[in-house]
């Protein structure tokens, strides 16, 4: 490649960096300005709170684990806690990352498939520490309902328990995405479910059809 070609190159890069990063600011700033004016309307309710870490006999650290397409209702009802959550550098995950951190959540980043290792071992050293963590088992990518093992691996290497969350919502727009992603309408009832604390034995496929039971279909 000639060095003009290079160049060529690397303004096209730059280019389609700065593209992408104005698109996830435009997004950002409207999400949130949908979100800030639907969820002040929404009524909430906790169901089956004992074991929360933050109860009167608090269990920590944890690990939440809810589907994907139930994400919006479940993290705005936990903001604000210090809850550290993994998301996937590929696709929405910025957005995501960016979202979530203004509602008072901590990050770690990474792929799901290159670095997996290395971003599951932070996740795990931040549970040690005592954090709550909080997982899409079926995410980034799908397919809906379908858990995949990194929810299962945290709690083993951890020894942190796996309490699922569930959000059943009154009325809801759900988008045409893998996912059906949840958008509660304008004063719908949330109710927030939550099972009770749960240590896999082993992350192998029985282990993933017992959480796929635990959590219930999407």
């Amino acid at each position: 490649m000639s060095d003009g070609a290079a160049v060529s190159s690397e303004s096209a890069d730059v280019d389609r960096a700065e593209r992408r990063e104005r698109k996830v600011r435009r997004t950002e700033r409207l999400v949130s300005f949908v979100v800030g004016l639907l969820a002040p309307t929404w009524r909430l309710e906790f169901s089956r709170t004992d074991q929360l870490p933050w109860g009167a006999s608090p269990t920590r650290p944890v690990i939440f684990s809810m589907w994907h397409g139930e994400l919006l209702p479940i993290i705005w009802a936990h903001r604000a806690k210090g809850i550290v959550g993994m998301v996937s550098e590929h696709g929405d995950g910025e957005l995501l990352a960016r979202i979530i951190s203004r509602w008072g959540y901590r990050l770690v980043r990474g792929s799901t498939t290159r670095g997996a290792g290395r971003v599951l071992l932070a996740f795990v050293r931040e549970l040690r520490a005592g954090h709550v963590g909080m997982l899409t088992p079926d995410g980034p990518r799908g397919p809906a309902g379908v858990p995949q093992a990194g929810v299962l691996l945290a709690s083993v290497q951890s020894g942190a328990p796996i309490i699922t969350v569930r959000c059943e919502v009154s009325r809801a727009w759900r988008l045409r995405s893998w996912d059906r992603f949840m958008i509660p309408k304008p004063f719908a009832r949330l109710r927030i479910v939550y099972g009770e604390p749960w240590r896999p034995e082993g992350t192998d496929q029985p282990a993933l059809e017992a959480l796929a039971r635990r959590m219930g279909s999407p």
